[in-house]
C-alpha cells in the first residue's frame, strides 16, 4: 500500500484544511502527486507548507468550483502541468445555516449552499471526466453526507444539496460504467473539522446523538475509506455511496 498512486496526479477539492487535507496528504504519502483546489489562500499556504516540511509532491490553486470557466480552465492547467489525471475527489462544500426552520430560512442562502455542494460537484465532475477518459481509467468520489441520506432538520439547504451530489454520483456512475471511470461518493456522519466550528450547538448535539458508536469520525478515517475507494483496488464499484456514519444510516 505504500505506493498505491505512484505515478497518478490527483486533483483534491477543498483541500486546504479538514477531510480534502486528509485524503490529500495520505494520497501524496503513497506516491501521488497531489493538487490541492481552495478559495481558502491562506489556508492553501499552510497546507502546502504541511506537504512540503514532509517531503510530499503537491500543488496548490485557489479555484471557486462555482465558476464553470475557472473550474475547467484550472483542470486543464493540471493536466498540461502533469501530463495526466487520475483521480479527483470534491470535498469543497459548505453547511450553510443550520438549526432554521425552512420558514425562515432564505432563499439567497439556499441558492448558495447548492452552488457548493451541489452545482461544484457537477462541474468538478463534468470537467474531469474527458481527461480520463484519454487513458480509460479514472477515480472520482464526491462527498455527500449522512445529512443527504437522512435528513438533518435545521438544514433544508445541506441535506438538499447532499441529496442531490448521491443522484450525480448514481447517474454518473452508470454512464461511465464501461469505460474504467468508476464515480463515488461517500456519506459521512459528523466528522471532527473546521467546517463544524461554526455549527450550532443544538444542531451538533442532535447529530451526534443519532451515531450509535457516541462519538463524532476522524479525518483520518475518512481518508481511510476515501482513499481505498480511488485506488485501483476499488474496481468493481461504482455508482455506490459508502457508509462512513458510526453505524447512524439505516439504508
Amino acid at each position: 500500500m505504500n505506493k498505491r498512486f505512484e505515478g497518478q496526479v490527483a486533483i483534491i477539492t477543498g483541500g486546504a484544511r479538514g477531510i480534502g487535507e486528509g485524503i490529500g496528504e495520505r494520497i501524496a504519502r503513497e506516491g501521488g502527486t497531489v493538487v490541492l483546489f481552495d478559495v481558502l489562500a491562506d489556508d492553501l499556504q499552510k497546507a502546502t507548507e504541511t506537504f512540503y516540511n514532509q517531503g510530499l509532491k503537491v500543488g496548490t490553486m485557489r479555484v471557486d468550483i462555482t465558476d464553470d470557466k475557472g473550474v475547467k480552465a484550472a483542470i486543464d492547467e493540471v493536466v498540461e502541468q502533469h501530463g495526466r489525471l487520475d483521480i479527483m475527489v470534491n470535498c469543497a462544500g459548505v453547511a450553510g445555516p443550520n438549526a432554521i426552520k425552512i420558514t425562515d430560512y432564505s432563499y439567497e442562502d439556499f441558492k448558495k449552499v447548492v452552488d457548493i455542494n451541489l452545482n461544484g460537484s457537477f462541474l468538478m465532475t463534468k470537467f474531469s471526466i474527458p481527461h480520463m477518459l484519454k487513458n480509460n481509467y479514472g477515480r472520482i468520489l464526491l462527498i455527500a453526507s449522512i445529512g443527504g441520506k437522512e435528513g438533518n432538520p435545521g438544514m433544508s439547504g445541506y441535506a438538499a444539496s447532499k441529496s442531490g451530489v448521491m443522484g450525480l454520483v448514481k447517474g454518473i456512475g452508470k454512464e461511465y460504467a464501461q469505460t474504467g471511470i468508476t464515480v463515488n461518493g461517500l456519506a459521512p456522519a459528523v466528522i471532527a473539522t473546521p467546517m463544524n466550528l461554526d455549527t450550532h450547538p443544538d444542531t451538533m448535539a442532535y447529530m451526534t446523538s443519532k451515531i450509535p458508536m457516541g462519538r463524532l469520525g476522524t479525518i483520518e478515517e475518512t481518508a481511510a475509506i476515501s482513499t481505498w475507494i480511488v485506488s485501483k483496488e476499488a474496481s468493481f464499484n461504482t455508482a455506490f455511496v459508502f457508509d462512513l456514519s458510526g453505524g447512524r444510516a439505516t439504508y
